[in-house]
């Protein structure tokens, strides 16, 4: 659709009129460069330095996917999930998938009695609605879970020149039931005994175009929440210097944009990426991130005994989830004989060959993670009756089940699910052989509070929707 300043130009011809739709594509595109990016990227996070450190003591912790490019790495304390979504208009939700309950540990840590989240938006917003709504809903949320008789903190608050007094009530009158629905989870007490944070939450907004909010009198009682908006809205910059090429919410979709560069490549090397002409720069980062590999892996074998070849985080004493690393597809060695683990590898093989040794299986579901994700429900049955039998086998010890992917975060974390409801008791521990061979039961009661259990201890855990309809659909499905 034409913009309001070309809506009242008239050609001679059709053809001139699809000529200049076509510079105007090309003028477009090449506002959104990698280097226009990259450069507004920088500015952004000049803000977001500024506002490190006019709240001292205050952790900064990245909303993800995109908010770790406008922190530079010496100031990051750690990662979130809060959805947009999540907080859309009439879709207003607290996600039991993306718990982010390991802030309030956080918040213990920090010397301010606080933390700043740091999130961009574009298409001329003044903030991201994961942060004016889907993080006031969580304070909000957790508040009354956690301190239900204390009703002086069980208000909800939201920025009032962003959300509306409508909006706030409607959003206001979802709030008992998400109460309701966390503390089915069972998950909170585990989180307060574990040192989780102590005081109630209270959200406060920044963003470059509003006055930065004095939270002195908020931290004698409330862990502040300050919610960071780094990009601005380019109307209310527009006076300043090469305010043409600036691209609010550069950072996002950054799969769509920035061939392999990380934001921890991107700060390792933005002088260099910044100086470089911009038809080098997208070479460059190819070249950068081929090293960062390269640097990574030089043996390019995930067997080698020299080097550690996967990382993994504990859920119960007897299951872990992580990440295997290397370039080749081939099995880390176990552990010990006791160890049981099944890898997943970016290709796909046939389910006949996954079985290597009676403790470890290697399988391919497909290069691409939402293929793997809805190919996964298909390779449950087999990964969770192989991981049964060796429990079985293992009833007199101490068993350790690992699942490793590439990632650490997806594929893994959905088996993982699986085999936590299908192949654990309630308390996630080893069942006997007896219960083992009785027929099993699943709801969505009881996988959901097993996906809050992995959520708590793998905060960066984020299982696409497709590795979680698989997990549903096998175990809803199985032995009807």
């Amino acid at each position: 659709m034409p913009d309001e300043a070309t809506a009242q130009l008239i050609f001679a011809s059709d053809q001139a009129n699809h000529n200049f739709a076509r510079v105007l594509g090309g003028l477009r595109r090449s506002h959104l460069s990698v280097t226009h990016r990259l450069r507004s990227i920088r500015r952004d996070a000049a803000f977001v330095t500024d506002v490190a450190a006019h709240y001292p003591g205050f952790l900064v912790v990245a909303n993800e996917r995109c908010g770790s490019w406008y922190i530079q790495p010496s100031l990051k304390s750690g990662s979130a999930y809060f959805k947009s979504t999540d907080g859309h208009t009439g879709q207003w939700k607290f996600s039991l998938r993306r718990l982010n309950l390991h802030l309030l540990s956080l918040m213990r840590e920090s010397e301010a009695g606080g933390c700043i989240v740091v999130d961009s938006t574009r298409r001329g917003k003044r903030m991201p609605d994961a942060l004016s709504k889907t993080i006031p809903l969580w304070c909000c949320v957790l508040n009354r879970a956690r301190f239900p008789n204390d009703t002086d903190v069980h208000a909800l608050y939201t920025p009032p020149s962003v959300v509306s007094a409508s909006e706030h009530s409607q959003m206001l009158a979802r709030v008992p039931d998400f109460v309701e629905n966390l503390l089915g989870l069972g998950v909170l007490t585990d989180v307060d005994s574990e040192g989780g944070g102590h005081r109630p939450l209270r959200p406060a907004w920044v963003t470059p175009d509003m006055p930065w909010p004095d939270v002195d009198g908020l931290r004698d009682r409330f862990d502040v929440i300050l919610c960071c908006t780094s990009s601005r809205v380019p109307d209310a910059d527009r006076h300043a210097d090469n305010a043409g090429d600036y691209i609010q919410g550069a950072a996002d979709d950054s799969e769509n944009w920035a061939s392999g560069l990380t934001p921890e490549l991107f700060w390792g090397h933005h002088e260099q990426l910044l100086d470089s002409p911009e038809a080098d720069v997208v070479a460059l980062i190819r070249a950068i991130s081929a090293a960062c590999i390269a640097s990574t892996n030089p043996t390019a074998s995930v067997d080698s005994p020299s080097r550690p070849t996967w990382t993994s985080t504990a859920i119960t004493p007897c299951l872990a989830a992580g990440q295997w690393m290397g370039t080749s597809p081939s099995v880390p060695a176990a552990a010990s004989a006791n160890v049981c683990q099944i890898i997943f590898v970016r290709q796909t093989t046939d389910a006949a060959t996954w079985v290597r040794t009676p403790a470890c299986m290697v399988v391919g579901l497909g290069k691409q993670d939402k293929i793997a994700g809805r190919t996964l429900r298909y390779a449950l049955p087999q990964i969770c009756n192989f991981v049964a039998a060796f429990l079985q086998k293992s009833a007199l010890s101490t068993p350790m089940v690992r699942v490793l992917c590439p990632t650490g975060r997806d594929i893994s974390i959905g088996a993982a699910l699986a085999l936590l409801c299908f192949c654990f008791d309630a308390n996630g521990e080893p069942p006997t052989a007896d219960v083992l061979r009785s027929p099993a039961v699943f709801n969505k009661d009881v996988i959901r509070v097993q996906l809050a259990r992995i959520m708590a201890a793998m905060p960066h855990a984020n299982p696409s929707r497709a590795t979680l309809q698989s997990v549903n659909s096998f175990l809803m499905d199985y032995r009807k």
